[in-house]
């Protein structure tokens, strides 16, 4: 690939595993035009899309059980879409957004890679219009809170895109910029139901985090299988 360099590796969710190509490491930057730059990208958050970060990985076990049937479903800020692709392989109508301008090439890959049929996606930004993404009934995202501002461009861009009755699953590794969020959902009508992650990832590693639950017009989601937490 011009410009940076890449890996595969094979991560293991449970009894499912799933190929995924990804930036070799963090130190990478490759924008010759200006697309990134465009997108309010900089140098220094480009390589952030491209990597496998642990709020995904337990995301993406959450989504192996998470009830999918009858939802139109849109994953937010998905970087490498570890958890569309598990929605994706279960036959739920999943569409992964973001706005880098290179997640939708890696996204292909990876569909490629395990074998499934075309994932649908769209460019979502959170501060513009997205006039064409629509409205969801299951709204998910992992690890979205690492910037002061996204408390409030996150809020709006959700309730724009939530349908009437809606699902919102927020997975956030206790960032500092959670309770802001909170706060901004509730304020718009959301409830929230915040739940303990669980401790340990699919590799083992320890995790610190909380899932985010919010629902408008529907009872709260349930919260993950513990069995399928590691």
């Amino acid at each position: 690939m011009p410009g940076y360099q890449v890996k595969q590796e094979t991560h293991l969710l449970g009894n499912s595993h799933f190929e995924i190509r990804s930036l070799l490491d963090r130190q990478q930057y490759s924008d010759p035009h200006g697309a990134a730059l465009a997108a309010g990208i900089s140098s220094a958050s480009w390589p952030l899309f491209g990597m496998v970060w642990p709020s995904a990985r337990m995301l993406a076990n959450a989504m192996q059980t998470q009830d999918l049937v009858g939802k139109r479903i849109l994953e937010i800020g998905c970087g490498l879409a570890l958890a569309s692709l598990v929605i994706h392989r279960r036959l739920g109508d999943i569409t992964a957004s973001d706005c880098h301008p290179l997640t939708e090439a890696f996204l292909e890959e990876n569909v490629r890679l395990n074998a499934l049929p075309q994932l649908k996606y769209q460019t979502g930004h959170w501060g513009r219009d997205n006039l064409d993404l629509g409205k969801f009934d299951l709204i998910i995202a992992s690890d979205v809170l690492y910037e002061r501002d996204q408390p409030e461009t996150l809020s709006r861009f959700v309730d724009q895109h939530s349908s009437d009755l809606v699902n919102i699953i927020v997975l956030d590794p206790d960032r500092g910029n959670r309770n802001g969020f909170c706060r901004r959902m509730v304020g718009l009508g959301y409830v929230l139901d915040m739940q303990r992650a669980g401790t340990r990832q699919s590799t083992g590693e320890a995790y610190k985090g909380h899932f985010l639950n919010f629902s408008r017009g529907l009872p709260a989601p349930l919260p993950p299988d513990p069995a399928i937490r590691f």
